[in-house]
């Protein structure tokens, strides 16, 4: 084999897919890096078995044929190399041997034909949104998965495609984070949960763009996404999800509505008072017009007071800070509305449109602070 192409394309692409070559491994072979040469397309693909990523690059096929590099190796010396064109050619022994200008590397190179190629999915289904909203849809709910390996299901987002709408959910026992989203094109109602690991993968390689498009397609096992010249294949997570809808309620007894960014920087400033680990909650007494923050912690205390609009009750309730500066962060609406029943009831904080909901847990203060 031996392929000619410009720096650039070759560290993006190897970016690209190095996010599926797994931290561990007992099969060597899937800490390389495939690069396919054998059609008139260079491919580098990279597979742990759960995620597999697969891109396309521009270059020039000199000598057909493939091979499979060492992926932090390879990594590391395409992206030390000058700014130039990289020549990659292969031996017959599978050395391989990177030139670029006047640097030069030889490195010991394995089989491709033993590498574990992306599983062919036979798509049963499929939906299209914008690169935009997928990013988007990522971010505002992949901060409330759970990082704990004790349920699995928590550890993945739940994709519920119902009446042409998607609505992505996410949990971790403390908090739900739920976006929806109208669909363009009739598709079949289908339930899918997909590793919060395969999103935070995507994410980062989605360019953001609106009018760029992610096709997502799905069986049973699996979940494809494909944009850009990538395909990304994640195993999905199996499983029946959580009974959201039992858990989501339209009744209050408090309404409030305050300026988000006020509510957020408040938040934020009182949790300079909390050291890491602590678990000191933030008390939030609602009155006519007005709420009240204060936090209380071994280094000091504050308390500050924001306008709002309420209807309903007073109410006094305590939050993780945390959890609450998590849902505004991501919220874009200029102010926000909360819903609350009561000091032990969950806290919803939700737009008209329900296009966004956040349920967090309150916590008992008198027990804590």
């Amino acid at each position: 084999m031996k392929i000619i192409c410009n720096k650039s394309n070759l560290v993006k692409g190897v970016s690209i897919v190095s996010k599926a070559v797994p931290s561990k491994t007992t099969m060597p072979i899937l800490e390389c890096i495939l690069i396919d040469a054998t059609t008139d397309i260079i491919r580098l693909t990279a597979n742990d078995m759960e995620l597999g990523i697969q891109t396309e690059i521009d270059g020039q096929i000199v000598d057909r044929g493939m091979i499979a590099i060492d992926a932090r190796i390879f990594s590391e010396i395409v992206r030390k190399l000058p700014d130039s064109e990289v020549v990659i050619e292969t031996k017959e022994n599978l050395q391989t041997v990177i030139t670029c200008e006047k640097a030069k590397f030889d490195i010991a190179g394995k089989p491709g034909d033993e590498f574990s190629y992306l599983p062919v999915i036979e798509k049963e289904d499929s939906i299209r949104i914008s690169q935009f909203t997928l990013k988007e849809i990522i971010r505002q709910t992949i901060f409330s998965i759970s990082d704990s390996e004790s349920n699995k299901l928590m550890t993945g987002e739940l994709f519920e495609i119902k009446d042409n709408r998607l609505r992505v959910i996410s949990l971790d026992g403390h908090r739900i984070s739920i976006r929806r989203i109208d669909l363009k094109d009739d598709v079949a109602d289908k339930k899918l949960v997909v590793p919060g690991k395969t999103l935070i993968e995507i994410s980062k390689i989605l360019s953001g763009e609106a009018d760029s498009v992610v096709e997502i397609s799905y069986t049973n096992n699996h979940i494809v996404f494909e944009f850009d010249h990538t395909i990304v294949v994640s195993r999905l997570i199996e499983g029946e999800y959580f009974r959201i809808d039992q858990m989501l309620s339209n009744d209050y007894e408090t309404k409030v509505r305050i300026n988000k960014k006020e509510l957020l920087s408040c938040i934020d400033r009182a949790t300079l008072l909390v050291k890491e680990g602590d678990k000191k909650p933030i008390i939030i007494n609602i009155g006519d017009e007005l709420m009240e923050l204060k936090i209380k912690s071994q280094i000091g205390s504050m308390n500050e007071e924001i306008m709002i609009t309420k209807e309903g009750k007073d109410l006094l309730i305590g939050f993780n800070p945390k959890f609450l500066i998590d849902a505004l962060r991501v919220i874009d609406d200029e102010e926000v509305t909360l819903y609350l029943m009561n000091a032990k009831a969950p806290c919803f904080i939700r737009d008209d449109d329900e296009s966004y909901i956040y349920l967090i847990l309150p916590v008992n203060f008198n027990a804590v602070a």
